[in-house]
């Protein structure tokens, strides 16, 4: 399985505030659909970006130590049969290292920061 130390999770701002405002994020809709929390790596991020945020405005990239999530977090084929990490329990916060705003560009693609 892939062992990098930082998975990354685009969320709508206004659902971002309520998980630090209760201490935990449960999820997106789409998560909670289909049964895990999904992550990219920084390899997968901007991709997962184009195809599923294009356009969107007012999201965050949160950047979350995989190694602090444990045995929850598990590497399954997606896209192209690339290994995604799924998380399948809810993002405990202690477990993010950053939180960073992911604005959209001239271009009308997100502007990523540094992925480190």
């Amino acid at each position: 399985m892939p062992a990098p130390g930082l998975v990354f999770k685009i969320c709508p701002a206004a659902l971002w505030q309520e998980a630090e405002a209760h201490g935990v994020f449960t999820g997106a809709p789409v998560d909670h659909a289909d049964g895990f929390i999904h992550f990219s790596t920084a390899a997968q991020v901007r991709e997962t970006a184009a195809r599923h945020f294009a356009g969107a405005r007012n999201l965050k990239l949160v950047a979350v130590a995989a190694a602090a999530l444990g045995p929850a977090l598990k590497w399954e084929p997606s896209r192209g049969g690339d290994l995604f990490p799924h998380l399948y329990g809810p993002l405990p916060l202690p477990a993010v290292r950053w939180v960073k705003d992911l604005p959209l560009g001239t271009d009308g693609a997100h502007a990523f920061p540094d992925l480190d």
